[in-house]
C-alpha cells in the first residue's frame, strides 16, 4: 500500500483527493494536515466523508511515515513549508498548487496526456491548474503539429469550487445564484503555464491566446472553447485528434458536442471539434475539481508508483 499524507487538507481539492484516496484500492491515508482543523474528524469539514473514515485531522507533519506528499496549500504556501522541512529520500510529491509549475526545484508538470513518461520517472510533480489543463488539451494536438501559428481565442466557464472554500464577495450563493461574469480578462494567472507548455511542445512561440474567463451559476465543472485559423479539414482535425489522444486514458475526442454533465464527478476530458469558415472551434470539458485538480493529482501518483493509470479513478459521471 501506498502510504499518503496530505497538507492543506481542509479546502476543496483535498476533500475531493480524500474521497478518491479512501476508496483507491493500492493507498492508505497516513495523515491529514490542517492547523485550523486540528483534532476534528475529517468529516466534520468534508461531510461527504461521513462514514467512510474515522481520521482526524492533525497539526503534525511526519513526512518519514509516508511514501507521497501531497501539498493542497494555497498558492505561495509550497515555497515556505519545504524553507522550514526536508524530504526524506524516496518521498514522492505532488503540489496541486501553482508555485512549481515552471518546472523549477526539480518538479515536472504533471500533465500526463503531453508529460506522461517523464512523470513516470519524477520525485517531484507539479499537477497543472484547472483552466490550464482543460485549455491545453484543447490545444495540444495543433502545438505538436506546428499549427498554432495564429491568433487563438478562448472563452471559458467555471463552477464556484474554482475559487476555493474561503467565502468571498463573488463565491456566495445569493451572488453568485442566477448569474455570470467576466474576470481577469486576458490576465489570468494560468495563461503563463499554457503559453510556456504549448510552445515547447510546437518548438518556438506560439501567437496569443486571448482567454476570457467566466465565472458560472454552478459549482462544479469547466466549459472551454477555443478557436483559431487552421488549414486543416474538419475530417483532418478530427483524425489529427483522435490519433493524438488515442492512448490517452482519459480524455476522448466526441463525434458530437459535449456538455458539462458528461464529465461531473469524474478525471474525463471530452473534446469536441467543429470547422466553421476557415475556424477550427475546440471545446473543452472537465471537472475542475477531478481532472483539473485533484483526480489529476492521483493519476500522477498512479504513473509515479508504477500503478495501472486509472486505479481509484474509475468514476462515472452523473447524468441527471
Amino acid at each position: 500500500m501506498i502510504r499518503v499524507g496530505i497538507i492543506g487538507g481542509a479546502g476543496y481539492t483535498a476533500g475531493e483527493l480524500i474521497r478518491i484516496l479512501v476508496n483507491h484500492p493500492n493507498a492508505r491515508i497516513e495523515w491529514v494536515h490542517s492547523e485550523s482543523s486540528a483534532g476534528k474528524f475529517l468529516y466534520e469539514i468534508h461531510g461527504g466523508l461521513f462514514g467512510d473514515t474515522g481520521l482526524r485531522f492533525t497539526d503534525q507533519v511526519s513526512l518519514e511515515a509516508i511514501d507521497v506528499l501531497f501539498i493542497c496549500s494555497a498558492h505561495g504556501k509550497s515555497a515556505e513549508f519545504w524553507a522550514s522541512h526536508k524530504a526524506p529520500s524516496g518521498l514522492k510529491i505532488i503540489d496541486l498548487a501553482q508555485d512549481y509549475r515552471d518546472e523549477s526545484e526539480g518538479y515536472v508538470y504533471g500533465l500526463p496526456e503531453w508529460q506522461r513518461e517523464r512523470i513516470r520517472t519524477a520525485e517531484k510533480v507539479a499537477n497543472p491548474g484547472c483552466f490550464a489543463t482543460a485549455i491545453q488539451l484543447a490545444l495540444l494536438p495543433l502545438a505538436k503539429a506546428g499549427l498554432l501559428g495564429g491568433e487563438v481565442s478562448v472563452n471559458a466557464i467555471t463552477g464556484s469550487t474554482g475559487a476555493g472554500v474561503k467565502p468571498g464577495a463573488t463565491t456566495h450563493f445569493s451572488w453568485r445564484a442566477n448569474n455570470i461574469s467576466a474576470y481577469k480578462v486576458f490576465t489570468h494567472q494560468h495563461l503563463l503555464e499554457i503559453r510556456r507548455n504549448l510552445s515547447k511542445l510546437q518548438g518556438g512561440d506560439i501567437a496569443p491566446i486571448d482567454f476570457v474567463p467566466l465565472r458560472g451559476d454552478f459549482t462544479r465543472g469547466i466549459f472551454a472553447t477555443a478557436h483559431l485559423p487552421c488549414p486543416l479539414s474538419a475530417e483532418e482535425a478530427q483524425q489529427l485528434y483522435k490519433d493524438f489522444y488515442s492512448g490517452a486514458r482519459f480524455t476522448f475526442v466526441s463525434d458530437a458536442p459535449v456538455d458539462l454533465k458528461q464529465v461531473v464527478n469524474t478525471n474525463k476530458c471530452l473534446l469536441s471539434l467543429e470547422k466553421h469558415d476557415g475556424r477550427l472551434v475546440i471545446s473543452s470539458v472537465i471537472d475542475n475539481l477531478l481532472k483539473g485538480a485533484s483526480g489529476q493529482a492521483v493519476q500522477n501518483m498512479n504513473l509515479m508508483s508504477g500503478l495501472p493509470e486509472d486505479a481509484g479513478l474509475k468514476l462515472k459521471a452523473s447524468a441527471f
